[in-house]
């Protein structure tokens, strides 16, 4: 039993140091998600380019925090509020959202399994913490507008942008940005090249919360 208990704090312990390394790497190198490395080892093709913030639109910044995060700039990587909300609406199938921020979902695109458990929620609330305190908040947008899934195999706001639109992730109007931002939901079930009525409607609701995004944590 003790052999057992030392051999599970060793294992724990290099998770931790390795957890550590590969955050301190991305802080300075392009990323990769663990969907990706998924991808890569069963031998299913990856489309990423990976490009710095300052080449994707900030139409599709503000869509993406107007849409995912409203609270980004001002939170600590968790937006503690709305996590409070989710856990009392809650019923005995568990919260019926996860009240994810920019940092938690790039914490779980980097480090994570892609299924909910509630394991994976308290590993992922602890790393966006230690995320926004080591990486800047315009690293970490830009890390994650590069690894969020855009559709089957497609990563990534460049690829994405030229996919759908035929056009740089820098050259994305308002609408685009907001289709694009509709989207990462359920990013292979939503085109944003062929929007259904429901996500016109949405991208509409995003585009007029882009003109209060807050991305004062970002220039």
């Amino acid at each position: 039993m003790r052999r057992f208990a030392l051999i599970l704090m060793s294992l724990i312990v290099a998770a931790v140091v390795a957890l550590a390394a590969l955050m301190a790497a991305y802080r300075f190198v392009p990323p990769v998600s663990t969907l990706m490395l998924a991808r890569w080892a069963t031998g299913e093709p990856v489309t990423r380019d990976y490009v710095p913030l300052a080449q994707i639109s900030r139409n599709l910044q503000a869509a993406v925090v107007a849409s995912e995060d409203a609270k980004f700039c001002r939170h600590d990587g968790v937006d503690w509020d709305a996590l409070m909300e989710v856990m009392e609406e809650a019923d005995e199938d568990g919260p019926s959202r996860g009240a994810s921020t920019i940092p938690m979902q790039t914490v779980k695109n980097l480090f994570l399994w892609p299924w909910r458990t509630a394991a994976r929620k308290a590993f992922e609330i602890a790393l966006a913490l230690a995320l926004d305190f080591v990486w800047p908040k315009r690293r970490i947008l830009e890390a994650y507008l590069n690894v969020a899934e855009w559709g089957d195999g497609l990563f990534g706001a460049e690829a994405a942008a030229r996919r759908y639109f035929g056009r740089a992730a820098s050259e994305l109007d308002a609408r685009q940005a907001a289709l694009l931002a509709v989207s990462l939901p359920n990013p292979r079930r939503r085109d944003p090249a062929r929007p259904s009525r429901f996500m016109s409607s949405r991208a509409a609701t995003i585009q007029a919360r882009m003109r209060e995004a807050d991305l004062s944590c970002v220039k």
